[in-house]
């Protein structure tokens, strides 16, 4: 069975979908209609921007949701899914590609999104850091063990956490994970807590536009970061999309019940090999590729 996998934030360069634009007249109806529901020209930042530029939330964001959902669409018939998910902000490009939003409805929700996080990012100053080399449940208990908040926010393969929280207290948290020994426990160029309890001003504002969408029952299952398993329900979707930014991202967990639903090729698509990477990590019996236009 053919998994279908979405990259999320972090997956951006410059260039990005440039290839798409020139070479397919669907790709490039769809980059000009994105360029006109959000008011700005996005695809002159994604070809021409500077890392700089691109790594603006409120830029990073839909430029990646655009290079993979647009990927999908221009695949035609060899995009051909048993199941799918996304990583964070891939989850929404993964539900266009299996047809619960349509594509228009899911640029909005994504730049709705970025603009609520880049709103609570700068309200509470924040970060986020990767830990390499321990095993989840010790993470977890240093992470509760500090003052103030540090959670874990992403659980991207084994041996590899990245943990979220008030700027402190995610220092605080580094030191005693490197004590307990972490290989490492770096903090990552990032704007804020992602996926932390810190983001709820954000997940409210963006639960409104959620509840304001229509969510079709999909084509084919999503396993999403809240629930991990396959979900067919479009109400269910939605209320699991909704909890994602203040919940973790369940990727291991993820990725491991969608083998056991028998997936057995993992087809990234989108910017970047970062999922391909950490599927080698998670169980290395399974193929996994890059989505060929």
């Amino acid at each position: 069975m053919k998994a279908y996998i979405f990259p999320g934030q972090g997956a951006q360069f410059t260039g990005m979908g440039l290839d798409l634009y020139q070479n397919s007249a669907r790709a490039k109806e769809l980059f000009d209609k994105a360029n006109q529901t959000l008011g700005f020209e996005i695809t002159k930042i994604m070809f021409e921007g500077t890392p700089e530029q691109l790594k603006q939330t409120k830029v990073t964001q839909p430029a990646i949701f655009l290079h993979s959902a647009i990927t999908a669409e221009v695949m035609g018939s060899s995009f051909a899914p048993d199941m799918v998910a996304g990583h964070s902000l891939g989850e929404i490009s993964a539900l266009v590609a299996n047809k619960t939003l349509a594509f228009t409805d899911g640029l909005q929700l994504v730049y709705k999104r970025a603009l609520a996080m880049q709103k609570a990012c700068e309200a509470a100053p924040s970060t986020m850091a990767a830990v390499l080399g321990l095993e989840n449940n010790v993470v977890e208990d240093i992470c509760a063990l500090q003052s103030g908040i540090v959670v874990a926010a992403n659980y991207n393969c084994p041996g590899q956490l990245v943990i979220s929280g008030e700027i402190e207290a995610v220092n605080n948290a580094c030191e005693a994970l490197k004590e307990a020994g972490a290989r490492r426990a770096l903090l990552l160029p990032v704007g804020g807590a992602f996926h932390s309890p810190l983001m709820e001003p954000a997940r409210e504002e963006l639960a409104a536009a959620i509840e304001a969408t229509h969510f079709a029952n999909p084509g084919c299952p999503i396993y999403q970061n809240v629930s991990t398993t396959a979900v067919t329900d479009a109400t269910e979707i939605q209320k699991n999309l909704i909890a994602q930014l203040t919940a973790p991202v369940k990727w291991t967990q993820s990725m491991q019940n969608m083998i056991a639903d028998g997936a057995s090729h993992f087809i990234e698509v989108g910017p970047g090999n970062v999922l391909q990477g950490l599927m080698r990590k998670i169980d290395r019996s399974v193929a996994a590729s890059k989505g060929e236009i």
